[in-house]
């Protein structure tokens, strides 16, 4: 069986609406583009997801696994949207997509600069179009510098950014990417985030905005609390497994069983620490009084607290911290945080079923009013929505919509 059929099903009450009646023409493909209009959409937003006749999202392709024939990369940054195929290379295929920009709010491209000129889909074509759109483009490098045209994928916006300099066990062993897409998703939030304020300025000043999201830089951004400290003091981190932290104790640490974490953030934290573990000598050590003078004996802190929490099992010392209110947690694999049931009742994973198939989903986790639910459509097929979308945006006929399909550009 698997893990996806335990899932609760989509919830049927009502989505959120913060952002109904904006429109959005989403022409981007992989993971980051698709996030920042998945971000939008659960919000209220109506997406039109502008695909390649025939080949779709790139990330459709992007498997095993698969699921019920859809890769499940796609599958996870696609819900509430409406997939339209539209060859718009084509000139034919380019006068559809602007009468659909004509009558949008935004539009999200991770084309280049140079490629969205030639395509007829940058932002000073398309403000002569429509003078209040929102133009959001996500590109590795920016649209302007001498990057600008260089492709990018989420490994090398890490590995620019420095983040996998610093993440690894140490300076002699390899550098790690992060487990997950972080430069896709952070660049991602970074391009829905300010979709949204352009839009708060659009409604009052009626002026529409181009916005420039890089990876690079978003990713960058995320490493802002390592360079700041760098920048002002001339330390160069190097990594560490996690064991440098400006906290004196903020790592990880053994048991009888399993590993956990444990940050003593404060020095409140550090004396009922000290109380809970038995050894209230430690909070009346002086050298130890504040963080400067427990960072100065680290080493010898970390070796009393390892052999302390090796005596015991997991579950004892986190039912221990929590009784103590210590800043504790386990280390979990995925299939442990999928049954966590601090998430599970807050309702954060879901399937909906398609085809009698449960479609795996992680839920927006941001409540308004106590209203968290999102779920209004599936992830859409390949262009499964193309003629409702034109008949809805523009009130074309079935003969419009026809001479596209017959020029073979749907």
């Amino acid at each position: 069986m698997l893990p996806a059929e335990q899932l609760a099903p989509a919830p049927d009450s009502p989505a959120l609406d913060l952002l109904e009646g904006i429109r959005v023409l989403d022409l981007t493909t992989s993971i980051a583009g698709p996030y920042a209009s998945l971000l939008l959409a659960d919000l209220g937003a109506e997406v039109l997801k502008i695909e390649r006749p025939g080949r779709g999202d790139d990330a459709r392709a992007w498997g095993p696994p698969f699921l019920d024939g859809e890769s499940l990369w796609f599958l996870s940054v696609n819900r509430n949207k409406h997939s339209v195929t539209l060859d718009y290379a084509q000139a034919a295929g380019l006068e559809a997509l602007h009468a659909l920009v004509k009558a949008a709010d935004v539009i999200l491209i991770n084309q280049v600069g140079r490629s969205q000129k030639k395509l007829g889909i940058d932002y000073a074509r398309l403000r002569h179009i429509n003078p209040r759109l929102v133009h959001v483009s996500i590109t590795g490098f920016g649209l302007e510098g001498a990057k600008a045209d260089q492709p990018c994928y989420d490994l090398i916006a890490e590995g620019y950014s420095g983040v996998m300099d610093l993440t690894g066990e140490s300076p002699e062993r390899d550098p790690q990417k992060v487990g997950t897409p972080a430069a896709d998703l952070l660049s991602g939030a970074d391009a829905a985030m300010a979709a949204m304020a352009a839009l708060i300025d659009r409604n009052r000043t009626g002026r529409g905005h181009e916005i420039d999201i890089a990876m690079v830089e978003s990713m960058t951004r995320f490493m802002t609390p390592r360079i700041v400290p760098y920048l002002g003091s001339g330390e160069l981190p190097r990594r560490s497994g996690g064991t440098d932290s400006v906290i004196a104790i903020y790592r990880t640490f053994y048991t009888a069983d399993h590993p956990i974490t444990l940050g003593l953030g404060n020095d409140a934290i550090w004396k009922r620490f000290c109380e809970a573990i038995g050894r209230p000598d430690m909070a009346q050590d002086q050298r130890f009084a504040d963080n400067a003078g427990r960072r100065a004996f680290r080493p010898e802190i970390v070796q009393e607290i390892q052999a302390i929490l090796l005596t015991k099992p997991r579950v004892h010392w986190l039912d221990l911290f929590a009784g103590a209110r210590i800043p504790a947690g386990p280390i979990n694999s995925l299939d442990q945080v999928v049954t966590d049931p601090t998430l599970t009742e807050r309702g954060l994973f879901y399937a909906p079923r398609r085809n009698g198939v449960p479609v795996p989903q992680v839920g927006l986790g941001i409540r308004f009013d106590g209203n968290h639910h999102t779920h209004r459509k599936d992830p859409p097929r390949l262009g499964e929505d193309t003629r409702h979308a034109f008949a809805t945006w523009l009130g074309w006929d079935d003969d419009a919509i026809r001479k596209l399909d017959d020029a073979g550009l749907l």
